[in-house]
């Protein structure tokens, strides 16, 4: 998934987590995280070489998924105290705050505890700035790929993630294959099982309006028009209660960056520009 990208990795000790960390480029900080998908923040390749050539890039693995060990429990307590010493470890000034899907719940939460430590945040696709329901559709696709992650399973989620699966596919098939593939050994490990059973009882529940409100820091929303795992309606609603701006972007699902990387990166930097 990383080849021919211009990154490097290294292990840091992070809050007690031995934790993969992706760097690339130069210039102000740019912290990308990755939802709740097993093979970490691999998943942010391929708009990584793009996102390079403005600003220096900081992706980890979240704990327990990805490369990065686990810890007991990944909630909002534990996520918060590890965010803050990774911004402290790999930033030296404050970052700006992609996150997406599950991520962006966690990061939400942070953001609202701990405006300081953020130059600025985007929200992207994530479900706890409003009211969730997890369509029956999506819960039986991953049920069944956490069960038995085979290559069709894999194939059955995936077309829920994507607007056009076939068309992601074709676009580079190496590429796709690797993720998949990956995300697939990732899946059978136990502690992988443990922390995506986790992401989804907590960051699924709706975080107040109130508590949302206590964030002092410019923020965003990027959402794709067809996201079917959480919908457009729910990123208005948070929208028009939080005044925060929601910059959409067409013929796309869930993860847009992987779908449609180039209209993402026009979203996000006018999401940038706005907040």
């Amino acid at each position: 998934m990383l080849d021919r990208l211009p990154v490097t990795q290294r292990r840091l000790q992070v809050a007690g987590v031995s934790t993969l960390v992706l760097e690339a480029g130069d210039g102000p900080p740019l912290v990308l995280l990755h939802g709740g998908i097993e093979c970490g923040g691999a998943i942010w390749a391929p708009v990584v070489p793009s996102l390079a050539d403005s600003y220096r890039l900081v992706i980890p693995d979240l704990p327990g998924l990805g490369e990065s060990e686990p810890v007991p429990r990944l909630d909002f307590s534990a996520f918060s105290d590890w965010l803050a010493e990774l911004f402290e470890r790999t930033c030296r000034e404050k970052p700006t705050l992609i996150a997406h899907s599950l991520g962006g719940s966690l990061a939400a939460d942070f953001a609202a505890q701990k405006s300081d430590l953020l130059q600025r945040l985007v929200i992207y696709a994530a479900p706890a700035v409003g009211h969730y329901r997890m369509p029956l559709g999506l819960r039986m696709v991953a049920i069944r790929f956490a069960l038995r992650p085979t290559e069709r399973n894999a194939e059955r989620f995936d077309r829920w993630a994507f607007f056009d699966y076939d068309r992601v596919r074709a676009r580079d098939r190496e590429w796709f294959e690797a993720f998949s593939g990956y995300t697939r050994s990732r899946a059978v490990v136990p502690h992988v099982k443990r922390t995506m059973r986790q992401l989804i009882g907590s960051c699924t529940k709706r975080i107040p309006d109130a508590e949302l409100r206590r964030t002092a820091v410019a923020t965003g929303l990027v959402w794709g028009r067809q996201d079917r795992f959480v919908p457009l309606s729910l990123a208005e609603g948070a929208s028009a209660r939080l005044e925060w701006p929601l910059q959409v972007v067409e013929e796309t699902g869930h993860a847009t960056h992987v779908e449609r990387p180039e209209a993402f990166l026009n979203a996000l930097q006018r999401a940038l520009g706005a907040t």
